[in-house]
C-alpha cells in the first residue's frame, strides 16, 4: 500500500472519529428532520452510514492480502494423533 493511500485512510478514520464527538447536538432537540426525527438522531443515522462506508473502504484498500491465502489442510494433519 502506498504512503499516500495510508495517509488518506488514516485521515479518513481520524475525521470519522472526530465527527463521532457531536457535542454541538447534545442539547438540541430541534429542528426535526422529516417532521419527526430529532437532529441528534438524524446525525447519528448519517454518521452510522459514514462509518459503514469507511469500514468498507478500509477492507477494500487496507486489508492484508496474506490473510486470504489459506492453504488446505492435508488429511494427515487433520486427523488426531494416537500415541501409545
Amino acid at each position: 500500500m502506498t504512503t499516500a493511500r495510508k495517509l488518506l485512510l488514516t485521515l479518513l478514520v481520524l475525521g470519522v472519529y472526530l465527527l463521532h464527538q457531536d457535542f454541538w447536538n447534545w442539547k438540541n432537540a430541534k429542528p426535526l428532520i422529516f417532521g419527526f426525527l430529532p437532529i441528534g438522531l438524524a446525525y447519528h443515522a448519517a454518521y452510522s452510514i459514514l462509518a459503514a462506508i469507511t469500514m468498507a473502504m478500509l477492507v477494500k484498500f487496507a486489508w492484508p492480502k496474506h490473510l486470504e491465502d489459506v492453504q488446505p489442510q492435508t488429511k494427515a494433519a487433520s486427523e488426531p494423533r494416537e500415541d501409545h
